[in-house]
């Protein structure tokens, strides 16, 4: 597009945020690069189902420049964004390009966040990307194949051990999810070990698990899971990770911490926004989001723009809530904020409509809680199922979607146990897929 003068919108993330506001400016008379460090859109609510075997990566992700090869005021760049010149109005990549730009909209989303113990990241991967979710289905399965060799009794126990640290939508579906997989899917596959005694533990330092649904349905969900198998451990927090398992409360308080041996610990307990907000010379909040103004634009630059994870965003007093929904609503305001400025017109406050929280447990179970209105159960589950795979992008998705979970209801199977790829980091007295 050199040559071409019409008003410059970087875009930087394909996800919900950054591909909304994209697709919202088909029709606009801009032109329009969008930078993301990878070559796909992904559905990352069914993130989890990559990562249990459930589904496989093609079925909820998509490549942006198939999603958008129709619009023929978009230039997909693969690249990295390493800097940023808010005064001269030019972003720079890790290639060694940069591009200049007349509105300039952040939308890269968040990263996992380990509370100040980084360290545990090697030991307890989290669930934000295709590559983590391949990595946790490893070291899921191999846990199953390394129980199945082992003779030694407390080492098996501590293959067969599984933890899930944070007690959120994610930290639920992983649980319930592993439960499932350990008392059905494996049953009759192992001659050496019975995978249903398998333990799978819901680790949460809050006073209950999905602590944003009412207390009711939090109760609800709890039960649900623990009729699943998944032994729910609130009030606790979590003190040390390491190759060989966790310790629950103060390790430096040995009196009251208990040391747990187990092989496969996932984290889903806090999320950091994106890197890229500390390359603003903008205020962040503690998890490093970007406090905005009204219209979703940095203060003292109303040509950059903030939305999804990496926004920081108050509205009646409460934070906008991280979610697909809220990243989607944020993408298509700011194209909307795009227009108005250049038609001259005013540019209106973003305005976040809640549609309700979803969350599945396992097998026909889950739990809605949409705008005062409750649902558990079977009924909640259909109609998780239904909202996910309305939005997922193309027909090619949905009809596969729905096909394996069909699959999957009726024999409890999940196609995409191949296991692949390199062990990370071997360690000289652990095995190296305990890593």
């Amino acid at each position: 597009m050199s040559g071409d003068t019409r008003h410059h919108v970087v875009i930087v993330g394909g996800g919900f945020g950054g591909l909304w506001a994209t697709r919202a400016l088909a029709s606009a008379a801009v032109r329009i690069t969008l930078i993301d460090r990878r070559n796909h859109h992904l559905f990352q609510p069914l993130l989890y189902q990559v990562a249990t075997a459930g589904l496989s990566a093609p079925d909820i992700a998509a490549p942006l420049r198939h999603i958008l090869r129709d619009q023929r005021n978009v230039e997909v760049r693969l690249g990295e964004v390493e800097a940023i010149d808010a005064r001269a109005r030019t972003v720079r990549l890790a290639d060694g390009g940069s591009l200049a730009y007349d509105t300039l909209l952040l939308a890269s989303g968040a990263t996992h966040a380990y509370f100040g113990h980084d360290d545990w990241a090697e030991d307890a991967p989290g669930l934000k990307t295709l590559d983590d979710a391949l990595h946790i289905r490893r070291r899921v399965l191999l846990a199953f194949e390394r129980a199945e060799a082992c003779t030694d009794p407390d080492e098996r126990a501590a293959w067969l051990d599984f933890a899930v640290v944070g007690g959120g939508p994610t930290g639920v579906e992983l649980a319930g999810t592993l439960a499932e997989i350990a008392r059905h899917t494996l049953r009759h596959e192992f001659r050496n070990i019975d995978p249903a005694h398998a333990r799978v533990r819901l680790l949460e330092a809050g006073p209950r698990v999905l602590s944003s649904f009412p207390e009711a349905l939090s109760a609800k969900a709890q039960r649900q899971l623990e009729r699943l198998g998944v032994e729910v451990v609130t009030g606790r927090p979590v003190g040390a990770i390491d190759a060989r398992g966790y310790t629950l409360g103060d390790p430096a308080d040995a009196a009251n911490a208990t040391v747990v041996p187990a092989r496969t610990v996932l984290w889903a307990a806090g999320v950091a926004a994106s890197p890229l907000g500390a390359l603003l010379d903008a205020p962040r909040d503690r998890a490093g989001r970007v406090r905005v103004q009204a219209d979703l634009s940095v203060p003292g630059h109303p040509e950059i723009f903030v939305a999804g994870d990496l926004a920081s965003v108050q509205q009646d007093g409460k934070p906008v809530p991280g979610v697909a929904p809220a990243a989607k609503q944020m993408g298509a305001h700011v194209a909307a904020a795009i227009r108005a400025r250049l038609a001259g017109k005013p540019v209106p406050a973003f305005r976040y409509r809640d549609f309700g929280n979803l969350a599945t447990i396992g097998r026909m179970a889950a739990v809605v809680d949409v705008r005062g209105f409750a649902l558990s159960g079977v009924l909640a589950w259909w109609f998780w199922l239904a909202a996910h795979v309305f939005f997922l992008i193309g027909f090619r998705n949905r009809l596969i979607v729905l096909i394996n979970w069909a699959w999957a209801y009726w024999s409890y199977q999940r196609h995409a146990r191949i296991i692949f790829g390199v062990d990370r980091a071997p360690d000289a007295t652990v095995d190296s897929d305990a890593r």
